[in-house]
């Protein structure tokens, strides 16, 4: 889907009030910020002939195998309607009440049992309208694996129909139709940030009832833990990064949330802590430039026991430099790292220009980037609007970019990893400014995904036993704060 087309999209909807700032009561007696109203464009006929364009677009570029395609009623069914008449397709309706009289269905149309039936949606917040049309439909014999929405509002709609079996594909997601606007100076930076943190702080996605069933819940003012997903759904979130889906299955299946950070000037020594370590870790981070004993074979052989022992590779490079440079430094140079590492990292500092220099090198090779937004050093200077920059920075380059390093959650979406540097059994700090927290701290209070530990186990009279302490310890952290999620 070209951006070109999703922005004059984006600008047209606002140009005919379908999408509205300010202050609106929803039906949940919350106030919003931002009110969605897509039933405008049946007076757009235009308007929603290019919609209808732009959807049946994104189901050709999905690739979606259906046998007929049923539009939620009722902004959704002319939309629908247009989509079929126009390329010739088969199409059900779904009634919202069955009538006391004639047939008396639900579903009205040709079908048969086991078909696949395609759903339409003008825009979703919890999910829960696609989610009824699928169940009846359901009932009637039919099956539903995906739907296309034209507006998700981010608010849990993704993550809850994916634990139902449905994929989402939104044409538009509220947080790039606060980019396109603010870009064409339609609303200002302090309307898009409201925005922003009103729904961060309003998802509608609670995992699981005392059944182990998924189901929305009652949408509440930023109630705490609300959308806790395990590592294994957010694995298979349909817009996570394959890299980061890899990691979240790791870290599933191995049962540990434990980053080592291989800080040896031996290249010797870090393998032989790969290969002890590895069925302990999840990810292993190396410092290539401080080791004394480098060559050329070291890459192949990590590479090697990473997949021996299923951890992902992370080399903490810290790239800060304009973009033409970092993919000089990523790709080539005496250690071409993008070769054997499967994520680096990078400071925010040289803006967009860094991500996109890295991106060129390592997205053609399926590699990933962490964005420093915070550290954990004491007077970091990586906090305020710094971490900010780096979350906008991370929306906006979602393709390559896979998390943060981070010394706590500075985002709701699930797509994105947190990895927090500074962990020990202990809290405290060294004489050098390094600050420590504990894994429970990390992971349970501050909402981090990914602990790393350097010293705490380096240190160790037996690093084995202390790597798996740290990985036990981080297990824990992260299964109690599912426990309060409701999981």
């Amino acid at each position: 889907m070209e951006d070109a087309s999703v922005e004059r999209l984006v600008l047209k909807l606002h140009e005919v009030s379908g999408v509205k700032f300010g202050e609106y009561k929803l039906k949940s007696g919350l106030l919003t910020p931002i009110y969605i109203d897509l039933r405008v464009l049946v007076s757009h006929p235009a308007l929603m002939n290019q919609v209808s364009s732009l959807l049946y677009r994104r189901v050709q570029d999905e690739g979606l195998q259906f046998d007929s395609l049923c539009g939620v009623p009722y902004t959704a069914l002319p939309l629908a309607t247009i989509i079929c008449s126009r390329h010739e397709l088969p199409m059900l309706i779904r009634r919202k009440e069955a009538k006391d009289y004639g047939t008396k269905r639900m579903v009205e149309g040709s079908f048969r049992q086991g078909d696949t039936c395609l759903i339409i949606e003008d825009t979703v917040t919890s999910g829960t309208s696609i989610l009824e049309t699928a169940e009846v439909l359901h009932k009637e014999g039919l099956k539903v694996t995906d739907a296309v929405v034209l507006m998700d509002r981010e608010q849990g709609a993704v993550e809850m129909l994916a634990s139902r079996g449905i994929r989402l594909h939104p044409l538009v997601s509220v947080f790039k139709l606060l980019e396109v606007l603010q870009a064409a100076e339609r609303i200002d930076a302090t309307t898009a940030q409201s925005v922003k943190t009103f729904i961060l702080d309003n998802n509608t996605f609670s995992r699981k009832d005392d059944n182990g069933t998924a189901f929305p819940a009652t949408k509440k003012p930023c109630v705490e833990r609300s959308a806790e997903l395990s590592y294994a759904d957010r694995a298979k979130l349909p817009n996570v990064h394959p890299l980061a889906s890899r990691l979240l299955a790791a870290m599933e299946e191995k049962r540990s949330n434990l980053c080592l950070s291989a800080d040896v000037t031996s290249g010797e020594e870090l393998l032989r802590l790969a290969d002890s370590l590895g069925p302990a870790i999840c990810v292993l981070k190396t410092h290539v430039d401080i080791l004394e004993d480098y060559t050329a074979a070291f890459g192949q052989k990590l590479q090697a026991l990473a997949e021996k022992h299923n951890f992902l590779v992370f080399e903490d490079r810290k790239f800060a430099d304009i973009g033409n440079t970092v993919k000089h430094q990523y790709e080539g140079g005496l250690y071409q790292i993008s070769s054997w590492s499967h994520i680096v990292n990078a400071h925010a500092v040289p803006g967009p220009g860094v991500v996109k220099g890295l991106s060129a090198v390592g997205k053609p090779l399926g590699r990933g980037c962490l964005l420093i937004a915070q550290m954990s050093s004491r007077g970091s200077l990586a906090t305020g609007e710094y971490t900010q920059a780096a979350l906008t920075m991370a929306e906006e380059q979602s393709d390559f970019v896979i998390g943060f390093i981070c010394g706590s959650r500075i985002t709701k979406r699930p797509e994105f990893i947190h990895m927090t540097p500074g962990v020990q059994l202990q809290a405290g700090g060294d004489g050098l400014g390094q600050q420590y927290t504990t894994p429970e701290e990390v992971l349970y209070k501050n909402g981090s995904d990914v602990i790393i530990v350097g010293r705490g186990i380096l240190e160790a009279p037996d690093r084995l036993q202390a790597a798996e302490s740290y990985r036990k310890s981080g297990w824990e952290a992260y299964t109690k704060r599912l426990g309060c999620s409701g999981q």
